[in-house]
């Protein structure tokens, strides 16, 4: 579902706030942390060049996902996903999302926020096979620029 994520995130930051002019994230850097490559670099491309367009770096260590609590999809998580299979590849289609599963896929991911001294705002935890909130995240973006005009 990294693609269904990856062009939800560049679907939002790509949106234009009520009549301003500036997108959503601006002021923001974007970019995505991947745990391997080697293993299906063809999918990472299209990832990359179809979905989210943001640079992307490696996470060898797999810090990033540690700091989200290194959590592993179980075998409930797993059920539930193959359960709702159906609705997920309906909502895929209706994005024109090509799916993938190829890879490790028992890691979960997130998003993280971070204001301008690099103080982590907001995160949200990877609940695979759900769509991600962007309605959240759009007002935790917000929320920190709301933060650092009270500060200038």
């Amino acid at each position: 579902m990294c693609r269904e994520e990856g062009l939800a995130l560049t679907n939002l930051a790509a949106d234009k706030e009520g009549n301003e002019e500036k997108p959503a994230f601006d002021g923001f850097h974007m970019f995505g942390v991947v745990k391997e490559t080697g293993v299906d670099d063809e999918g990472l491309h299209t990832f990359y060049s179809k979905y989210f367009t943001f640079p992307l770096f490696r996470d060898e260590k797999l810090a990033f996902y540690d700091g989200l609590g290194g959590r592993k999809l179980k075998a409930r998580t797993l059920f539930g996903f193959l359960w709702n299979m159906r609705s997920m590849n309906k909502r895929m289609k209706e994005q024109n999302i090509e799916g993938n599963l190829v890879g490790e896929g028992i890691v979960q991911g997130g998003v993280v926020i971070f204001d301008k001294e690099g103080k982590q705002q907001y995160a949200y935890e990877e609940d695979t096979g759900k769509p991600i909130p962007v309605d959240d995240i759009l007002a935790a973006v917000n929320a920190v620029k709301e933060k650092a005009s009270a500060k200038e």
